[in-house]
């Protein structure tokens, strides 16, 4: 695991301290820099840096939930988010500036082709449609290689001031790092072409291409780590199935999928699948993760329950952003996200071989269909689970599916007869022996008392089905799953 964590880190700096040694790397860092407000009033620009901040972030996936649940009570969940986000952001700007100074490296090496080329042209137009006099006399085109960018810009910039109307018919292009940098590729182009093209400009570039890909693979298996606990945790939990099985069962219909990403067709369906099945559900999700939380469980309960975790009352400014700005922002983002794609109908990019062009092509029927079910099958379990649990299919007091709870970091099952089971007395606050069990001070659940009844602690819910026993046990791991 630390490996994993740390080796990224070291590679990336590496690449940068090694990229900020080539020529043009400044060019690329300037580039970056440079806000463009024209694309900033895109929503799908929006929406990709949302669903970025979801990737990156680790949320809507159920990865984080999991992780979670396997912290002590009292941990400082605050800090940990506030390092996180931290964590996140500095690495975001410190891959980002690895990208871009390889990409202006690059730049720069294909102007140079770009400027060489065009001064051979000119070379073979002197005295055929250009005058030998519009050359200026201090630059030498017998030695082609010795003309630097500016001394071309200089003789193009002469050429068409002189020769306005027929400068077009001389097929001159600017050669601009500019020009150059904003065609920069993205996706699995940016990391499979784009990059690995630049590195083979690189002094020792086979160490650095082994470098490269050694870092994706670490950063690939680094994030399906946290994506597979996300679907474990929650199945074992319910269901109470080995897990050895169960993640040899999802990795074996995860790599059975992938395999359709592999065919000579496999980006198509990898654009296809990082369009519809992430993005716009993932927004959704999310939405209703935030809206469950402030909105339908209430917001005071849960910092209330935030301030018996951490010890202390947390901002306000959080009550303000969870309740209000940030489903406000989502929302905006997501009825943006809903006019875009109700306006542009579903479509990808094609290269036609016979024509070796690229074209935008719509989506077949079939296609449409897939992408549609792609969006459906993603946002399914959510109202299905809330059927389930209306209906009572899935009942957490009558020994269903979910009923499990926590005692001493062992899961264990409720029984329907709490009398006659020593685990089940313990749930309801209960000893063997009838007692009362002794409650910490501080909990964080809501404690229900009934009319004459003995005061026992509940989940939010009202119920004794998911949660941790509370009681005044020896310090133990909260979970051995």
């Amino acid at each position: 695991m630390y490996f994993s964590s740390l080796f990224p880190y070291l590679v990336l700096i590496c690449f940068l301290a090694r990229a900020l040694l080539l020529k043009g790397s400044i060019d690329g860092i300037r580039h970056m820099f440079t806000p463009k407000l024209e694309i900033m009033l895109e929503a799908k620009v929006w929406r990709e840096a949302a669903t970025q901040v979801f990737f990156a972030l680790g949320l809507g996936f159920g990865g984080v939930i999991a992780f979670s649940s396997y912290n002590k009570r009292d941990n400082n969940c605050h800090f940990d988010a506030v390092l996180v986000s931290f964590i996140n952001f500095f690495t975001s700007v410190l891959a980002t500036l690895v990208v871009f100074a390889v990409l202006g490296f690059k730049a720069n090496i294909m102007n140079s082709k770009c400027v060489a080329l065009n001064t051979n042209k000119i070379v073979a137009l002197l005295g055929n449609g250009i005058e030998p006099s519009l050359i200026p006399h201090h630059i030498n085109l017998t030695q082609v290689s010795q003309v630097t960018a500016e001394d071309y810009h200089q003789m193009i910039q002469i050429i068409k001031g002189v020769k306005e109307d027929e400068y077009p018919k001389l097929g001159l292009e600017p050669c601009s790092i500019e020009d150059e940098l904003n065609q920069a590729v993205q996706g699995t182009g940016l990391a499979f072409i784009a990059f690995t093209e630049a590195m083979t400009h690189f002094p020792a570039s086979p160490f650095w291409s082994v470098m490269f890909f050694l870092m994706l693979i670490n950063l690939g298996l680094g994030s399906m780590f946290g994506t597979i606990e996300g679907i474990l945790t929650p199945l074992i939990d319910m269901f109470k199935v080995r897990k050895e099985f169960l993640t040899v069962g999802c990795c074996v219909l995860a790599f059975s999928i992938g395999l359709l990403f592999v065919q000579r067709s496999g980006n198509y369906f990898v654009t296809m699948f990082d369009d519809y099945a992430a993005t716009l559900p993932l927004l959704i999700v999310v939405i209703l993760e935030n809206v469950a939380i402030a909105w339908f469980y209430g917001i005071d309960k849960f910092l209330e329950d935030l301030k018996d975790m951490l010890g202390f009352t947390p901002y306000r400014f959080y009550y303000y952003m969870w309740k209000y700005i940030t489903p406000i922002l989502l929302l905006v983002l997501l009825c943006s996200s809903f006019i875009q794609l109700t306006m542009t109908p579903p479509s990808y990019s094609a290269w036609i071989q016979e024509e070796a062009i690229e074209k935008i092509l719509h989506f077949p029927p079939w296609g449409i269909a897939v992408c549609i079910s792609l969006v459906v099958m993603a946002m399914m379990p959510v109202p299905v689970v809330f059927c389930l649990r209306y209906f009572n299919i899935i009942n957490d007091n009558t020994g269903g599916l979910s009923t499990v709870s926590y005692k001493k970091g062992r899961v264990i099952k409720e029984s329907p007869q709490p009398e006659d089971d020593d685990d089940a007395s313990l749930i309801h606050g209960k000893t063997p022996s009838k007692a009362p069990s002794p409650m910490p001070g501080k909990s964080i659940y809501r404690k229900q008392s009934g009319s004459g009844g003995t005061e026992v602690d509940t989940a939010p819910n009202g119920r004794y089905g998911i949660g941790y026993l509370m009681a005044d046990m020896p310090d133990m791991p909260e979970s051995d799953l």
